[in-house]
């Protein structure tokens, strides 16, 4: 910003000031002015006088009846004519996104909602297609790095963080579950003892990840120690290990996807199995809020279980 040339002008406020300048200008009378702007005609004299100060320079002259602009007051003249127009079309701007005829939307979530956000923004573009959409899809940590420095509008995440440096609000169950292949000994039985699912190979996410953050308090709830029979760094990993015929999982119920059918993977009867668990809307404490986030926010309360349902995910919990 040229902040040193233009400084005096924003101290003394000279946007009324330019008003009244402009209309004086236009009409080639202090009378006319005022009336359109409905002011006395002292005050219009008055802001002439402040800002023939500020700039320091005549910009009006009277030439009989008539008030003509000086050779500085035609510069002016002009540019009052380009600062009204910035405005004006800075003004239709706001008024469209304040209407959801454009705007922007920048998303950030775990590995756990990248099956459900995609297709609640689909859903939001659809009803308003004006706005422009930013989704980024990382691991837990990282979109937490992203919360903390302020990079994007919201973020969706099944463990969100729990100080008090972040607004949380609930939206939807996203329950954690025990996965194996559906030809897995396991599979077959029913009420499941923790303790035997704990003997099984167990497919992990990288530290860090929210899944992992949950499993890992499990067996140290339990007094366990999980056989961790390899450490993965994606859901889609760990379903491919899966389905190789090696290995059990926990992982979020919709981390998969969100419909029914999982392929050759079934989830287990295990004993604390599911862990009630839900997708959550964040942003960072202080954050100002823009028209287009706060109504995602209340689309997404709205609409997620419908979302869900109609992309088979089940009804609701």
């Amino acid at each position: 910003m040229r902040s040193g040339r233009i400084r005096r002008y924003i101290r003394h406020g000279m946007l009324p000031q330019l008003q009244v300048f402009e209309a004086v200008a236009r009409h080639g009378s202090f009378t006319r002015a005022a009336e359109e702007l409905h002011l006395a005609q002292p005050t219009v004299s008055g802001q002439i006088r402040k800002l023939t100060d500020i700039v320091g320079l005549p910009l009006l002259e009277q030439v009989g009846k008539r008030v003509h602009a000086t050779s500085a007051g035609r510069e002016l003249y002009a540019a009052c004519q380009d600062i009204f127009k910035t405005l004006d079309d800075v003004e239709g701007t706001l008024s469209d996104i304040r209407g959801l005829k454009a705007g922007s939307l920048r998303v950030a979530t775990s590995t756990s909602g990248k099956y459900l956000v995609p297709r609640l923004l689909a859903e939001f573009v659809k009803l308003h297609p004006g706005i422009e959409i930013t989704l980024h899809v990382n691991h837990r940590k990282a979109v937490l790095e992203r919360l903390a420095r302020n990079e994007d509008d919201l973020y969706v995440l099944s463990n969100p963080p729990e100080d008090d440096e972040a607004v949380v609000q609930r939206i939807l169950a996203n329950p954690l579950v025990a996965f194996a292949r559906t030809d897995h000994p396991l599979a077959r039985e029913r009420k499941i003892p923790f303790e035997q699912f704990a003997r099984e190979p167990l497919l992990m996410r990288e530290p860090g990840s929210g899944t992992r953050m949950i499993a890992e308090r499990m067996f140290a709830r339990r007094g366990l120690e999980p056989l961790v029979g390899m450490e993965l760094g994606s859901n889609e990993a760990i379903r491919e290990t899966m389905l190789s015929g090696f290995g059990v999982s926990i992982l979020y119920r919709y981390s998969l996807g969100l419909g029914p059918d999982f392929g050759k993977l079934a989830v287990l009867d295990v004993e604390g199995f599911p862990v009630e668990s839900h997708w959550h809307l964040a942003y960072p404490v202080g954050k100002q809020l823009s028209f287009v986030t706060e109504t995602f926010m209340e689309f997404t309360r709205k609409e997620a279980q419908r979302v869900m349902t109609e992309a088979g995910g089940g009804s609701r919990h």
